[in-house]
Parts: C-alpha cells; sequence; structure tokens
C-alpha cells in the first residue's frame, strides 16, 4: 500500500509542480486547498493530521508577494507564515509523522552576504529590511525543523532553500509576478501589439538564478524517497545566473519578438546579484534538468493556453 503524503500549498505554482511530476503516483496525496483547510487554524490543523495520518509532509504554503507587497504589509508576511509554519510543523511532530520536507526561502540570507550564498550564512548578520518578516517566519520553521531532528533521532524534519523559481502555473500578473512570469507577459503584449521597443528598468546588468520549478518537484520527490541522503538544510538551484538583459533576450527569442530594447537607467534595480551554492546540493547528487529556454518555451506554451486566452 503506497504511504500518505500531505502536500500544504498545493494549489500554488510549486505544489501544482510536485503533484504533476511522475513520482507523485508512488503516493497517496492528499493537497487540501486553503478553503479545505486553513492552516492559521492549530485545531484545524491538528484534526486534519488526526483524520489524515500521513508519513510525510512537504511544507510549501504560505502568504508570497513581491517587495511592495512585503514592505505594505510586514506585520502579515511575519505572522501568517509563522503561525502557518508553526501549526504544520509542530503539529506533524505530535501526529507522528517522521518525515517533513520543508521549502524556505534565499529571503533568509543576510542582505550583505557574499555570494555564492552558503547555507552557513544564515543568521550572521541582518537581513533584508524588505521582507525581513517573511524572512524570519522562513527561519523559524526551518529552526524549528532543526531542533525536532535534534531531539528525535528517528526524525527527518529538513529545509530545502530553493533560488528564484519560474514555470506552469507561475502568476503573470505584472502587479503580482516575479521577474521571468512579467517578462514573459510584458514581451507577449509587445509582440501582439507590434511594438518596436520594450523598456527594461536599470541597466539590466543586475545577475538573478532563476530555475524551472519542474525541476524543484523533481528534487522534492527525490527528497522524499529517501530523505537520509540529504542534510538538513540545503540550497536547490543552478549555481549560475544570468543577467536582466539576457533573460529578456532569451524571452524575446523563444516568442519571437525582433524589436529594441531601452533601459531606464532611473529605476531601481535590486541587489546585483543573489546566487547560491550548490555544493551540498552537487555532494547530495542532484542538478536541474532543464534549460532556461527550454524552461521558458515550455513555460510560454502554458501562458499562452491558461492567460493569454
Amino acid at each position: 500500500m503506497s504511504k500518505k503524503l500531505f502536500i500544504t500549498g498545493g494549489r500554488g505554482m510549486v505544489g501544482r509542480n510536485i503533484l504533476a511530476h511522475t513520482a507523485a503516483q508512488n503516493w497517496e496525496i492528499v493537497a487540501p486547498s486553503s478553503g479545505e483547510l486553513d492552516l492559521t487554524d492549530q485545531h484545524a490543523v491538528a484534526a486534519y493530521y488526526d483524520s489524515e495520518k500521513p508519513d510525510v509532509v512537504i511544507h510549501a504554503a504560505g502568504k508570497v508577494g513581491g517587495i511592495q507587497a512585503n514592505m505594505a504589509d510586514p506585520v502579515g508576511f511575519l505572522d501568517i507564515n509563522t503561525t502557518i509554519g508553526r501549526n504544520v510543523i509542530i503539529e506533524a511532530q505530535k501526529s507522528g509523522a517522521k518525515t517533513l520536507i520543508n521549502l524556505a526561502s534565499t529571503c533568509m540570507y543576510p542582505a550583505t552576504a557574499p555570494n555564492p550564498l552558503s547555507e552557513d550564512m544564515i543568521l550572521t548578520a541582518p537581513l533584508e529590511p524588505t521582507n525581513e518578516g517573511y524572512a524570519l517566519a522562513k527561519i523559524l520553521a526551518t529552526r524549528l525543523c532543526q531542533y525536532i531532528s535534534s531531539q528525535d533521532q528517528s526524525a527527518q524534519y529538513k529545509t530545502l532553500i530553493p533560488c528564484n523559481l519560474f514555470g506552469l502555473h507561475d502568476k503573470f500578473d505584472p502587479a503580482h509576478s516575479h521577474l521571468v512570469p512579467a517578462i514573459i507577459h510584458k514581451m507577449h503584449i509587445a509582440k501582439t501589439t507590434n511594438a518596436t521597443e520594450v523598456e527594461i528598468w536599470g541597466d539590466g546588468t543586475a545577475r538573478r538564478e532563476f530555475m524551472f520549478a519542474a525541476d524543484l518537484a523533481d528534487a522534492v520527490h527525490v527528497a522524499i524517497a529517501d530523505p537520509t541522503l540529504m542534510p538538513e538544510l540545503m540550497n536547490i538551484g543552478l549555481g549560475q545566473d544570468h543577467t536582466i538583459n539576457e533573460y529578456y533576450e532569451t524571452v524575446a527569442d523563444v516568442i519571437g519578438w525582433s524589436g529594441n530594447f531601452v533601459h531606464d537607467l532611473s529605476k531601481p534595480v535590486g541587489m546585483k546579484q543573489k546566487l547560491t551554492s550548490t555544493a551540498r546540493q552537487q555532494a547530495w547528487g542532484w542538478s536541474p534538468k532543464t534549460s532556461l529556454r527550454d524552461g521558458l518555451a515550455k513555460t510560454y506554451e502554458f501562458y499562452l493556453k491558461e492567460v493569454a486566452k
């Protein structure tokens, strides 16, 4: 009989990619929506664990948003994510679930940490102020997993720290999307309106690391297949990055737009680089399989089918 897998955030981009992975067929999966299970309600979460009795938990749920959203509601990002993380992890422990994979964020790294970002840098210096609330909540969940594993040698409560992600089921609304889906939407509009120019904020030389979400899903399934083999805390990423200009150029090539780019040097560009160290990941024996161009092509195909109808 298949073991039972409980996925929080199963309706989000990461959750949907985990559910779509071929290895998902090896599990009996429960992935309730927020309407079906309020993760901020401790009693509801405890009752759900008592009813479903999952063997393995993947914690991918949370309140997420861009810089503007984080700055506008730091209380919500700290409180909601802390509450969700605490409820999911502590109630998993109480229920007797021995394996939990917690998905964290690179925002846990200090704002001034040198690149590449290695796992031992966490909590060594102040966080980036614009998303500190969210980062603190992710750090708390990570520490909870570490403490539980240290107190109970049979518990495999571990954390993956993904780099930036894009892919199928992403958010493409410019008001809520991250860099890559925003570029896809922007370039599609330029193509369909026959625009000859597309604006890029800043000079486009800032570097970002974006991985195809299906590759993270693959890493998660490898992790739950034998959690004893992975470190308690590990980055999941490419180990390489691209400039903003290169993302625009590759998207333009994928969708078939051949206009010119113009740079607005008065606009903010954020950090110059945010690259993860993949040393632990490499020692674990896993690497992402999807090239940037292939990932963008699959994402644009999804966009055309599901968004630009």
